[in-house]
């Protein structure tokens, strides 16, 4: 036999002859005694939710030339597997052909399952049930390549008909998060422009000019505020998103028992100018249970701010990866073509929501700690509780290690 050996998992039985296969693992090289790497599946996929389904796992040596030689297989349960969360379970790898002509045939190896783990992955809507405070916080740009707010072709021009592209962005994601926020004052900031009287240059001032309390009531104050420093500042630049992240990351650092969440809302035109230092900061406020909603306005290309969204790649700075994917990035919202001419939200911009915020949703992990809280009474504080613990609105993922031994 050769020394390479790769394991399919065919868990899925429509009926009692046919499965579909959910997952193949990594090919180990030259060893008869091949350890594979742990590999996470969701419960969803394993099983449908039927934990007594049966589970097919065929192992296989592999052949370069793609004709892989089958060694045998096992069968199992969701059930079964779970039970060795706290313990090493062995299974007799089995040739059903080699089992009928040979009466001295035993088996032609085994399986054992190193470990198993079941993380539950909870929804936005377990959290909002379970007592979680939803804060958003608002930032827009303020720099000079938006255009002056007094001429037609500017991102922030607004006629008496027409909203500017940002007001209409705001709009148009901000009606739907103010819904999810229990006390509807959205902190709103803008970042690069001049401020009164004298000229200085920031990235994090406060809409309604009120350092100690930059809270504006509904989005409707937001706007109010947002209109009032248009005619107050400069416009100028660079495009910074670090210091606002930052200002956002601060506060959500000081609650992280789960009871509070944050969002943090970024309205741009896409030219960034501080990619490593926003990098550095997202990588931290990953570990903290906070979300970053990045909309584009406009006619720039938003391809450069996609690195932003760890969608595919984790981001990350100074050798440090993101524990969580905490932004989406979406452009062509609200936008109006330079020149004049006013035009609705753009398609996309409600799509900045279908993703729900990292770490209150299935599928992109949660700040450390944080999961909804159990029974009445118990809203707004969520007790530290097993990784394994289950609950039917919720979705699971599996986690396991195997190890093979060729007879």
């Amino acid at each position: 036999p050769g020394k390479v050996s790769s394991c399919k998992w065919v868990p899925v039985m429509f009926n009692h002859c046919h499965f579909t296969i959910c997952h193949k693992t990594e090919v180990v090289k030259n060893t008869l005694n091949p350890v594979w790497q742990p590999f996470t599946i969701p419960v969803r996929a394993l099983c449908n939710g039927d934990y007594d389904r049966t589970v097919k796992i065929d192992v296989y040596d592999w052949d370069r030339d793609g004709s892989h030689d089958f060694i045998g297989e096992f069968a199992t349960s969701y059930r079964e597997l779970s039970r060795a969360q706290s313990q090493f379970t062995v299974y007799e790898v089995l040739n059903p052909r080699k089992k009928c002509k040979k009466k001295k045939y035993v088996n032609s190896g085994t399986v054992t399952l190193l470990s198993f783990s079941v993380e539950s992955e909870f929804t936005f809507v377990d959290y909002i049930r379970g007592g979680t405070q939803l804060n958003f916080t608002v930032a827009i740009d303020f720099t000079a390549s938006n255009g002056m707010p007094s001429q037609p072709t500017s991102l922030h021009y607004a006629s008496p008909y027409q909203l500017s592209a940002y007001a209409l962005a705001l709009k148009a994601v901000g009606e739907i998060i103010q819904d999810y926020d229990s006390d509807k004052l959205f902190p709103a900031y803008g970042f690069g422009a001049k401020l009164p009287p004298d000229g200085k240059i920031s990235h994090q001032f406060p809409l309604n000019n009120n350092e100690d309390n930059p809270s504006c009531a509904g989005i409707e104050g937001v706007l109010e505020s947002y209109l009032q420093s248009l005619r107050t500042v400069q416009l100028y630049g660079p495009t910074n998103f670090a210091p606002v992240i930052n200002q956002v990351a601060g506060t959500a650092a000081q609650v992280t028992d789960g009871s509070q969440y944050h969002v943090l809302l970024i309205i741009t035109d896409g030219v960034i100018s501080d990619m490593l230092q926003t990098k550095e900061a997202i990588v931290t406020a990953s570990a903290l249970p906070m979300s970053i909603i990045i909309v584009g306005v406009g006619p720039a290309e938003f391809d450069a701010m996609e690195e932003l969204d760890g969608d595919e790649v984790r981001v990350s700075s100074r050798g440090r990866y993101a524990e969580r994917d905490i932004v989406q990035v979406t452009g062509s919202c609200g936008s109006r073509a330079r020149g004049g001419g006013g035009a609705g939200p753009g398609p996309r911009c409600p799509r900045a929501l279908e993703q729900p915020p990292a770490g209150t949703a299935g599928g992109t992990g949660r700040p450390r700690g944080c999961v909804p809280c159990r029974g009445a009474g118990l809203e707004g504080r969520f007790p530290a509780v097993p990784a394994a613990s289950s609950r039917s609105s919720c979705r699971s993922g599996t986690t396991w290690t195997t190890r093979a031994t060729r007879c």
